[in-house]
């Protein structure tokens, strides 16, 4: 499901801004974009969200902002800032044309400047903390498109279940008219033909045409579907497993059915079946 959310906190020098954005996934697929001060924490992370967030592909960005208010203290680490320079030396040798660092160039070299460690120290629990707000906030926002997305299921399994009772009543004299139809073609050929052949073959056209099965074995699904969509727990596996049941029921009674009523009403089934199909991809 999709889902937006924020969160921040300030430590110090910092301000620590977390944004968390997930999309319909079929599987979890999280992804982290994390200050190397916090790198380490990506474990915890991880097991913090994957315990609220089941399905979906979820980004994770933390940013650091500098708090003008209070800047941060921080020294310049000599052994790195002597071996840039010994590099810059190495480089002016063998292309004299190239100019030399600025001093903003030197202090934006990775490892150059190094924060207070105690900032980074600091920086762990309230990271943590804050995070767990944005996942609150994720997993309620999920939540309201989740209650919006099972209303449309509902509608779904509703129109489907129109849909059955209409063939169901279609189905009650679906034998008579099969051998009508067949009768008749029987006239138009103005052929003899043996009346107890005839009957075998009117009786065997009828009992391929049967979809009694496929449509209780519809109906069935259909009631664990309204069930599952009851449930507190993740469902989405299980969803994406009976919607393809359904489709292969339908396909199957759109196959065997001899009738352009009732294949009418197949491809209604259908485009039911493939909306929820679609729907069924964003629900965790």
């Amino acid at each position: 499901m999709t889902g937006f959310a924020t969160a921040e906190t300030v430590v110090a020098s910092q301000k620590l801004v977390w944004e968390i954005r997930s999309v319909n996934h079929r599987y979890l697929d999280l992804s982290f974009r994390l200050p190397e001060e916090v790198r380490s924490l990506e474990p915890k992370l991880r097991a913090e969200i994957g315990s609220t967030v089941k399905r979906g592909k979820v980004d994770c960005t933390l940013k650091l902002v500098a708090n003008a208010a209070e800047p941060a203290a921080a020294t310049l680490n000599l052994d790195k800032l002597m071996a840039l320079g010994e590099l810059e030396d190495r480089v002016l040798r063998q292309r004299p044309e190239a100019g030399r660092l600025t001093v903003a160039e030197i202090l934006r070299w990775p490892g150059v400047l190094e924060d207070d460690q105690s900032l980074r120290d600091a920086l762990a629990e309230p990271a943590l903390a804050s995070f767990g707000e944005a996942v609150a906030a994720l997993a309620t926002a999920r939540e309201r498109e989740g209650a919006r997305l099972v209303d449309n299921l509902v509608e779904r399994l509703d129109g489907i279940d129109e849909l059955m009772a209409a063939i169901g009543d279609y189905l009650a004299d679906a034998a008579p008219r099969y051998r009508d139809k067949l009768l008749e073609r029987v006239a138009k050929l103005d052929v003899d033909v043996n009346p107890e052949r005839l009957e075998q073959e009117i009786a065997l056209v009828a009992q391929r045409a049967d979809v009694s099965e496929e449509a209780d074995r519809l109906k069935g699904h259909v009631e664990e579907l309204r069930d599952i969509l009851t449930s507190t727990e993740p469902i989405g596996r299980r969803l994406d497993f009976l919607i393809q049941e359904l489709n292969r029921e339908a396909n199957t009674l759109a196959s065997k059915v001899q009738d352009d009523e009732l294949a009418r009403r197949a491809v209604d089934l259908k485009v039911l079946i493939e909306q929820m199909r679609e729907q069924a991809q964003n629900v965790e």
